[in-house]
C-alpha cells in the first residue's frame, strides 16, 4: 500500500456522490492542463472549510481549469460569489467552459490578470469583505498574494495558502528552487504576523508531501 493508494480508497469512500468537480477534474485532464489542481479529498476538505466559516464571497488565487473552483462553488448559497485570478487567458477560457458546463459559471467570476494587479484592484474597489481566501498560484510571490489577502479579509476571514512544505524543501537554506523560495519568504514574514492567528498541516497523498497553512483573521 501507498499513500496515493490510501487517497483513492477514500475517494471511493466518501466522495463518490460528489460528481460536479468530478466532470471538472475530466474536462482539466482531456485539455490537457497540468496536474497542479488539489487531490479529490484535498477539494472537498476546503469546500468543507468553506461551509464551516459560513462563507458567501471567497476568493481564489489562481484557477487553472476550475476544479478547486468548482469545490468553492458547490459551497456557496444560491446569492454567494466566487472570484477567481488567473493570469493565463487560455486557462481562464478553459476553467470558464469547465463551470458553465456543470452549472455553476453563474456565481464564479474569473478575472484574467496577474494576482499581483488583480488583487490590488479588488483592494481599490473597496466592496465586501471575502470570508474565504484560497492562495494556490506561483508560489514566489505568495507573500504577496497574503497580504493583499488580509486587506481584502474582514475579522474572522479564514486564510488558506497551499502547498507550503515542497516535500519538505521549506526547510533547504541552501535551495535554488524559486517555489521553495517563496514559501521560505512567507514564513520568514508570517513568523511575526500578529493580524491572522494560523496554524500548518502537513498532507501525504497522490501529489507526495506537501502542506496547508490555515489562517483566522483576528
Amino acid at each position: 500500500m501507498n499513500y496515493a493508494a490510501v487517497d483513492h480508497f477514500f475517494e471511493q469512500q466518501l466522495l463518490a456522490s460528489d460528481l460536479i468537480p468530478a466532470q471538472v477534474a475530466a474536462a482539466c485532464e482531456s485539455a490537457g492542463l497540468p496536474p497542479f489542481s488539489v487531490t479529490p479529498t484535498q477539494g472537498k476538505f476546503l469546500r468543507m472549510l468553506a461551509q464551516i466559516s459560513g462563507a458567501r464571497r471567497v476568493l481564489e488565487v489562481g484557477t487553472l481549469g476550475g476544479y478547486s473552483t468548482a469545490w468553492f462553488a458547490s459551497a456557496l448559497p444560491d446569492d454567494g460569489q466566487l472570484i477567481t485570478l488567473e493570469i493565463d487567458p487560455a486557462r481562464a477560457a478553459i476553467a470558464r467552459a469547465n463551470l458553465d458546463a456543470v452549472g455553476l459559471g453563474d456565481r464564479v467570476e474569473i478575472r484574467v490578470g496577474s494576482a499581483m494587479d488583480t488583487m490590488p484592484q479588488l483592494v481599490a474597489e473597496a466592496g465586501a469583505k471575502f470570508d474565504f481566501i484560497f492562495v494556490d498560484a506561483d508560489k514566489q510571490h505568495t507573500f504577496d498574494y497574503f497580504q493583499w489577502a488580509i486587506q481584502l479579509s474582514r475579522p474572522g476571514t479564514v486564510i488558506v495558502v497551499d502547498n507550503v512544505v515542497r516535500d519538505g524543501e521549506v526547510l533547504n537554506g541552501a535551495t535554488e528552487d524559486k517555489h521553495v523560495r517563496g514559501m521560505q519568504r512567507f514564513f520568514a514574514h508570517v513568523a511575526t504576523e500578529l493580524r491572522v492567528d494560523m496554524t500548518a498541516l502537513q498532507t501525504v497523498g497522490e501529489k507526495g508531501w506537501d502542506g496547508f497553512v490555515i489562517g483566522r483573521v483576528r
